[in-house]
Order: structure tokens, then sequence, then C-alpha cells
């Protein structure tokens, strides 16, 4: 079949194709820009033109796109089998990743449950934890809720979007949800708690999370957090401590700690996996986008022993995770998953990242000067950079205004794909970036900013 041009491409996309998170009388006004492939850090379109990737294509890029190793593999494992379910057998690569996942992810984490994608991993850690105090205490075990962050985001289905805390995001479909028990964010920008979020604060959010938990452990089954970054709630980095900190309150109150690591898992934060930077082992975690290199749509919840151990029984005890999906344990997606983990050993990918951070901070910290810079947040490969309509007071940008949204416009003009959140600019590029395209990212991102706000 030949390749239709671009204008065709376009038309077909603007007849038939619903995008996410888009408002489409706008998306109708537009021209779109057609991807047709991908080389390292750059996206290129139908015309040719190149974009340098800032947002790893929705946080999933880590090796950069079309990498020659991880194409191999797949080709090779596609000359094999395409897939097998896990109903009733097992196949190779997804024992030997659940293998890698158990030795890399912190200790204690030894079984793997797969899944699709973030929001299916976070859904099964929900349910688990659920079913985990059933298994305890019976029919009539009082722990049924769960503990949850505003400002978080933790995916889109139903149990998901429970656990959120975005109203923007979720608002709409409360009627459909079951009700959480919500802490205050670690939002020191905007601390809806009063703290001033400099190094004398008083961390009035963990106190206020302590009283939550001591309130409500008896009826509380877990608690749902993504530790180090909110992402989707702004890139809104947590204060130093405070996933250690959560990590003994869940402890003391006797409540599971489930660590939603899509987003930040697989290097982003400087280590393998964001928990590992506070020294905690959560008792499930839920992992995809950069868990196969943003190749092919897999994830994985993972759980301790004590967990696991809570579902075996006689046949007849129905102690059964009756869950599960159709592509469970795909191979070909598992087999992306272990090409990606041998280049994160081959390229010595986490040793590459501290030069890359160093210069990030550099970078975020002549853009803290700008007028209409509120707030910079940066942990390790991920930043926020919140544009205000008044730098003195906060006062943020009218949302009809969007001025995200026109900076990254902009920034297509200076070679680079970007996705804001509202008005918080997103960094968030391949880990495999180099130092001359970090570069021209930041002087991209600067100029729009300039540009925009004048």
């Amino acid at each position: 079949m030949k390749q239709p041009d671009t204008e065709t491409l376009r038309r077909y996309d603007l007849e038939h194709v619903w995008h996410p998170f888009t408002q489409m009388k706008d998306w109708e006004a537009e021209d779109p820009i057609v991807i047709e492939r991908g080389q390292g850090s750059y996206l290129i379109d139908s015309e040719g033109n190149r974009y340098l990737d800032g947002v790893a294509s929705v946080w999933t890029n880590v090796h950069g796109h079309c990498r020659p190793e991880i194409n191999l593999a797949l080709k090779e494992q596609l000359d094999r089998l395409d897939h097998s379910t896990l109903l009733g057998l097992t196949n190779d690569r997804a024992a030997i990743l659940a293998r890698r996942l158990a030795e890399i992810t912190p200790p204690g984490l030894d079984k793997v449950f797969y899944s699709d994608n973030g929001s299916t991993a976070v859904e099964i850690a929900i349910k688990m934890a659920f079913q985990y105090h059933r298994h305890r205490s019976g029919a009539d075990s009082g722990k049924t809720r769960f503990i949850t962050f505003r400002n978080a985001y933790h995916g889109d289905t139903i149990g998901a979007v429970s656990v959120g805390g975005i109203d923007l995001f979720h608002g709409v479909f409360r009627p459909l949800l079951f009700p959480t028990i919500q802490a205050p964010s670690p939002y020191c920008y905007r601390c809806e708690l009063g703290g001033s979020g400099d190094a004398g604060c008083e961390r009035r959010c963990l106190k206020e999370l302590e009283r939550l938990m001591k309130t409500h452990a008896d009826e509380t089954a877990g608690l749902v957090i993504e530790p180090l970054v909110q992402c989707a709630g702004g890139m809104i980095v947590q204060p130093p401590g405070f996933v250690k900190k959560v990590r003994e309150l869940c402890d003391r109150y006797g409540i599971l700690m489930i660590a939603d690591e899509v987003a930040v898992g697989f290097g982003r934060t400087s280590a393998m996996f964001a928990c590992e930077k506070e020294g905690v082992t959560p008792d499930l975690m839920a992992l995809s986008k950069g868990l196969t290199a943003g190749y092919l749509p897999l994830a994985a919840t993972l759980a301790t022993r004590e967990i696991y151990d809570a579902f075996l029984g006689d046949y007849g005890e129905m102690k059964t995770f009756f869950h599960g999906h159709t592509f469970t344990g795909n191979p070909v997606a598992c087999t992306a998953a272990l090409a990606s983990l041998d280049l994160f050993e081959k390229d010595r990918l986490l040793e590459s990242l501290g030069g890359k951070i160093a210069y990030l901070e550099e970078r975020f910290r002549g853009l803290g000067r700008l007028d209409h810079v509120g707030d910079i947040r940066h942990c390790g490969m991920i930043g926020g950079i919140e544009l205000v309509a008044d730098r003195e007071n906060g006062r943020p940008y009218p949302w009809q205004d969007r001025v995200g949204v026109r900076v990254c416009l902009e920034a297509r003009r200076h070679g680079l794909f970007l996705r804001p959140l509202g008005n918080v600019i997103v960094v968030f590029p391949p880990l495999s970036i180099s130092m001359e395209e970090l570069k021209t990212l930041m002087d991209g991102i600067e100029l729009s900013i300039r540009a925009v706000t004048g």
C-alpha cells in the first residue's frame, strides 16, 4: 500500500482520530504534525522536519528512538513467538523478566503480576491490597479504604481515577468513583496548609497525614503515592525524607504502601527506582512507561512475599486473585523490556546522568530569574517550570489564556516537541539525550518562555 501524503494523513486524523487529553475543537483548527519516524532523541515528521523529543514521548522513552539493539531483539523474538497466554502456561520471556525485575527493584518485591499499562498496574495493586486484608481478617475486614494525595494522578481506569486527586481530570467522574481519604499534597510552592516550603518548613502536610492515618487506620487498606514526584500534578517534587516518613507511618499504623513508579521508575530520578533514593521498599509497586523504553505497552505490579502468601490456599477456599489481561506477559513486550535492561548495563546509563542533572540544575537556576517563572521543580531528569502572571504573589495565568500551550507551540519553531501541564512547562527528555541536545532543549525552552510571556 502506498503511503498517503501529509495532507491525506491529516485529513484521516481529523476525520477519525479522537486524541487523549485534547480539546478537539482546538485540534480541528490546526494542521497536525504527522510523525513518521524516530531517530535517537528526535521525532521526524512526514515532511522531514525534526523535533527534539523533550517529553520522551509522554515520559516513556529511555534510550532514544529506534535503538538497533532493541529493534534486533524484537525482530528475533517475532521469529520465535508472538503471543502466548499466561493462563495455564508461562513463557520464557515473562519468566526471565520477572526474575530480573525482582533482582533490581527494592529488596522484598519478589512477585510480579503483568498487565498492559500504568493505570492497570495501579488498579491491580489496589485490588491486591483490598483482597489481602480480606484474606487476613475474613469478609468482615474493615480495611476497605485508601489514603491518597491531592494533585495525584495514577491513571484513567475507574479504580486508578478514584485514588487520583486532580479535579480537572477526575471531577467529572466523581459519581462513578469510590471515596478515599485524601491527604494534602506536598506542593510547597502553593502549600494548602500555609507552610513556608523552605528549609524551616514544619512539614504540616506530614503532620496532617499522620493525623489521618491515626484516625482511619482501622478502615484503611493502603496508601497510594507517587514517590519523589507527583508528575501529572505539575512535576511536584516532594521534600527530602517525605517518602521515608510515609513508609514509617504506614508501618506504624498497619497500612500497605503502594508506590506508583509508572513515571518515576527506570532511572528517571537518577536511581533505577525512586523509592531507592530514600531506602524504602513499598508493599506493592506499579511499573510501566519506561519498562519497555517506550517501545510497547507493558506493566508490572510487584508484591512482597507476605502479600502473595495471603492468596495461597486450597482451590475451594476461593483465595485466587481473580484478575487478568489478555496480553499479560506478552513475550514481545517482555523482550523489549529485557533489551532495555541490557542497555542500562551496556551504556552505564545511570552513571552517565550526573553531568546532565547538574547541567539542568544550572539552567533551571537561570530560568528561575525570568519575570514570569514562579517556581522551578527538579528531580533527576524531571523538571517542571511553573509560569505565573505575577511573580510577586504567585498569581497564575488564567486557564483560558493557554500560556503553557502557547509556549510549547512556540518551541516547535526551535525544533522542540513539548507538552505542558496547564501552565507548567515539562522537561522530561530521553535519559540518553546528549549534552549538546540537552543544551538545544533548554535554549529553546528559554527562548519560547521569553517570547510568549514577554
